[in-house]
């Protein structure tokens, strides 16, 4: 027989002993400590950091290219002459409260002379009750409308400016331009004050339409940005002087898309003078009551028919007749004026646009039909009134 199994309960298990750190690890872990932090004192690394975020060196550029110097220089030169328009009208904000003045706009403009005359578009100013011109230097002042010219989409006004303030821009001549110009243009595009932008001649004679419906001929079509706001400042040649006004854009959006307008300087030097004189522009006629447009063309007529000739005018003592009652009843035609000079004549419009391209009292040659029967008349030309 097998002993019986003597069991006896095992004893716990021990706790195991307490963790001991040597002194040499500690030594080791402060000593690493140490260093790092030398280390970020002496050169900033940081392990948790990255590398230190300081400025990289400059790269020395040298001089500005030759071009850059002459726009930089153009720019300069011809922003002090360079004003900021502001519309303004009175508006009666509740039954119960005064007018007060309200913003209607902005536009942009520049000094004719130091005699405080501005000049700028007609449609910038137009509906307004009071105008401020801002210069250069930011004053402003209050602007008395001088005179107007919708026809061309030019107007004067005047403002009480010290002289010293008041630098004139320099004029240049349109007639003589050529497409592929480098021209600038400067202005308050979306009231962005002092905006240069740059571009070329693009095309030269072209037509676009004043605010009363005529057509402004010569005009020049410009790549450089023109933007709301821009109407009215100049558009200045490479040499700085002035070439032309802007005053229109050709976009769908509303914003540049690269074809601008401006008026040729041509015609502002024409009528500048005659506005700050007169407050009016005077031009040259003849002193007939044309039959409308749409009447002539109806009856397939291409020129401009007369329907009555003033008394005392210069139609009158030319012989030039008009629209007459036949005597077996109806009408009889009256002349049919087809050409001004060497200008071919369509309509009315065209035949105000040849007529102006001449002086009161210079003598013309119409070309007309009358009868059917094709004839020249010469006519000294009046000043309408």
């Amino acid at each position: 027989m097998h002993p019986p199994y003597d069991w006896q309960p095992s004893p716990p298990p021990l706790a195991p002993a307490p963790p001991r750190r040597s002194a040499l690890t500690f030594l080791l872990v402060i000593l690493l400590g140490l260093l790092v932090f030398l280390l970020y004192r002496q050169t900033g690394f940081s392990l948790f950091n990255g590398p230190p975020a300081e400025p990289r060196a400059v790269t020395a550029r040298g001089d500005l290219a030759a071009d850059e110097k002459t726009t930089i220089e153009l720019f300069e030169n011809a922003s002090a002459s360079v004003v900021y328009v502001s519309p303004v009208e009175l508006v009666q904000v509740s039954p119960f409260s005064t007018n007060v003045l309200e913003v209607q706009g902005t536009g942009s403009g520049f000094v004719w002379d130091q005699d405080g005359h501005i000049v700028t578009n007609y449609h910038v100013i137009s509906g307004a009750s009071a105008c401020r011109v801002t210069l250069h230097d930011n004053s402003t002042f209050e602007a008395s409308l001088v005179g107007a010219e919708p026809a061309k989409d030019i107007a004067v006004l005047r403002i009480s400016a010290p002289r010293g303030k008041l630098r004139p821009i320099p004029i240049g001549t349109s007639h003589d331009l050529r497409v592929g110009q480098k021209v600038f243009a400067i202005g308050n595009p979306f009231g962005l004050d002092y905006t240069l932008t740059t571009g070329v001649v693009s095309a030269l004679n072209r037509e676009i339409r004043a605010a009363n419906g005529r057509t402004i001929q010569g005009v020049i079509q410009t790549d450089a940005a023109i933007n709301p706001g821009n109407s009215g400042g100049p558009l200045l040649d490479s040499a700085g002087r002035l070439i032309g006004m802007n005053t229109a854009i050709y976009s769908p959006s509303g914003a540049s898309a690269g074809v601008g307008f401006a008026v040729p300087v041509d015609a502002v030097n024409a009528v500048v003078p005659q506005l700050v004189a007169h407050g009016k522009v005077t031009r040259p006629g003849l002193g007939v009551v044309p039959v409308s447009d749409s009447q002539t063309q109806r009856r397939g007529i291409r020129g401009v028919m007369i329907l009555s000739v003033n008394e005392g005018s210069a139609a009158e003592k030319a012989g030039l007749r008009g629209v007459t009652r036949a005597p077996q009843g109806g009408f009889n035609f009256g002349d049919i004026i087809i050409q001004v000079g060497d200008q071919p004549v369509t309509d009315y419009n065209s035949l105000v646009n040849a007529l102006e391209k001449h002086e009161v009292g210079e003598t013309v040659e119409l070309t007309i039909l009358r009868d059917g029967r094709r004839m020249n008349v010469s006519v000294t030309l009046q000043a309408l009134p």
